[in-house]
Order: structure tokens, then sequence, then C-alpha cells
């Protein structure tokens, strides 16, 4: 598994509903918690304002490999 560091970008492993978060959706890392057991992610949307700031354990994420694509959504009303 690659490390990840400050500003990499990364793809949730898994869905946070009580975000309206899904899956595959990419975030920033903005703050990693001690030695990568967790980290602060910032999700934000395509008109620049920030969706969500989580705290993420490393299970819940992966970093961003060369075969990704992106893809857009429309994010469900809270």
């Amino acid at each position: 598994m690659k490390p990840i560091n400050e500003l990499d970008c990364v793809a949730l492993t898994c869905d946070v509903p009580e975000h309206g978060l899904m899956r595959g959706d990419v975030g920033t890392a903005v703050l990693v918690h001690g030695e990568g057991v967790a980290y602060e992610v910032e999700f934000v949307g395509y008109d620049g304002h920030t969706v969500a700031l989580l705290t993420l354990e490393r299970a819940q994420l992966r970093t961003l490999e060369p075969r990704d694509i992106p893809h857009a959504r429309e994010l469900a009303a809270a």
C-alpha cells in the first residue's frame, strides 16, 4: 500500500452516507495523523466549496492510480 502524504489526492474505498459521499469520491489529504493511522481529507465540489472535511482511517482511503478516470455525479441534497 502506497503511503499517503499531505496534499495527495485520494479516493474513498467505502461510502460515507452521513456526508453524502460514495466509494470512489476524490478528496485531498490535508493533514496526516500520527504515522498515517488517520487523515484529514477535504472533499470539494467543482464550484470550489468544501463538501466535507473528515477524519478518515487509512482503510477508508486509497491513493489514485494512473488508470483511474475522473467521474462527475450530483451530490444529493443534505
